[in-house]
C-alpha cells in the first residue's frame, strides 16, 4: 500500500494527516502515540506499545553496557 501524504502546518510545527484506512490498520486514533522507527528503506510507523517500549529500552541498555562483548561474539 502506498499513500501520498502532504505535510501541513500544525500550530508552530508541521505534521501529516493520516487517512482513516491507515489509522484503522494501525489500530490507533486521535490522542494515541506511534513508534517511528528508522529502517534501511526509510521509516516505519507502528502503534505505541508500552511493553514493547520497555523491552526496547532494556535491549538498548544491555547492548550499550556490553558493546565489547557483543562485538567479540559477532566475530
Amino acid at each position: 500500500m502506498v499513500n501520498k501524504l502532504k505535510i501541513t502546518t500544525v500550530g508552530n510545527s508541521v505534521g501529516v494527516v493520516l487517512p482513516r484506512e491507515i489509522l484503522e490498520r494501525l489500530r490507533v486514533g486521535k490522542g494515541d502515540s506511534l513508534f517511528v522507527t528508522e529502517t534501511p528503506d526509510g521509516v516505519e510507523l507502528r502503534a505505541f506499545d508500552d511493553e514493547f517500549a520497555e523491552d526496547m529500552a532494556i535491549a538498548e541498555r544491555v547492548m550499550r553496557e556490553n558493546r565489547d562483548l557483543l562485538r567479540k561474539l559477532a566475530e
